[in-house]
């Protein structure tokens, strides 16, 4: 597997690498190291001086970037050069044949929270890989060995399941599997005096059904779980899952995203934001 990891030498930036070495580590991965830089076209006269500068500067942040990633992982740095951070990272993700491209979030979020940034939300609406976003501190959290993998089961149809993808990764790395339904009634289109009991069993009893065909359909593996979890909110939904530190949350695209890209729909955006694990979001097949 390779790994390609859009670097800035920032603390989100280091998130990132953080999360790509629990990766390398669990699936023997390669890690490709990325920092794309302003291309400098047309050139502009007495540029030369400045251009030298930025690459001396961009060769120090990954060599930087290079020793967060602890033992004898195949990791390699590169000086991508593109008007647009996410374009460039996703032309050499495709050039160098990457399976994922790993990132962090914006700098200025909450601790243990996803904050999408620029770069990340280009990403998440054109990727051609899966992509793989750490949230803010991931860098500094103990334990963070995989030791778990979520599937958000789709409740749409037509979206796309991350299911096949964490169960060839779990696979590989022989951790446990979890299914879920995340089951929100926030836009049942209700009435003021909100959902009754039975609307909500309703709700419950068709994502267990629908989780049910799910588990049917997937190979016989070790260590598989399906959860049904609801709330008034997707936010309520989230929180009432137990996360460990070692775990990622597998996500599928928007039934409206082009054919083999990624593209974040709103309850996805959403979970996004209430996830205190590593998320790694899967094109639309």
């Amino acid at each position: 597997m390779k790994l390609t990891v859009g670097y800035l030498a920032t603390p989100s930036g280091d998130d990132g690498v953080a999360l790509a070495a629990v990766l390398a580590s669990a699936l023997d991965a390669s890690i490709d190291i990325v920092i794309v830089i302003r291309s400098d076209e047309p050139v502009m006269e007495g540029s030369g001086p400045y251009r030298k500068v930025l690459t001396a500067q961009a060769e120090q942040w990954l060599a930087a970037a290079r020793s967060l990633v602890p033992g004898d992982f195949d990791v390699t740095t590169h000086i991508a050069e593109h008007e647009s951070f996410a374009q460039g990272l996703m032309e050499f993700a495709a050039e160098h044949d990457a399976d994922m491209i790993v990132v962090g979030g914006a700098g200025d979020g909450l601790l243990n929270r996803h904050t999408v940034g620029t770069v990340a939300a280009q990403l998440l609406h054109a990727s051609p890989v899966p992509l793989a976003l750490a949230p803010r501190g991931y860098r500094d959290r103990a334990g963070r060995a995989l030791s778990c993998l979520t599937a958000a089961v789709p409740t749409r149809a037509g979206a796309a399941d991350p299911s096949a993808l964490a169960i060839a990764i779990a696979s590989a790395a022989h951790v446990p599997l979890r299914l879920v339904s995340l089951v929100s009634l926030e836009d049942g289109g209700f009435d003021s005096d909100g959902p009754s009991l039975e609307t909500r069993r309703r709700y419950v009893a068709a994502a267990e059904a629908n989780l049910e065909n799910a588990t049917r359909r997937l190979p016989d593996i070790e260590g598989l779980e399906s959860v049904v979890a609801d709330g008034s909110s997707l936010d309520e939904a989230v929180a009432s899952l137990q996360w460990s530190d070692g775990d990622i949350l597998f996500l599928g695209s928007s039934r409206l995203a082009a054919p083999k890209r990624v593209f974040l729909g709103s309850s996805a955006a959403k979970i996004l934001r209430a996830t205190p694990a590593p998320v790694v979001v899967v094109p639309h097949e």
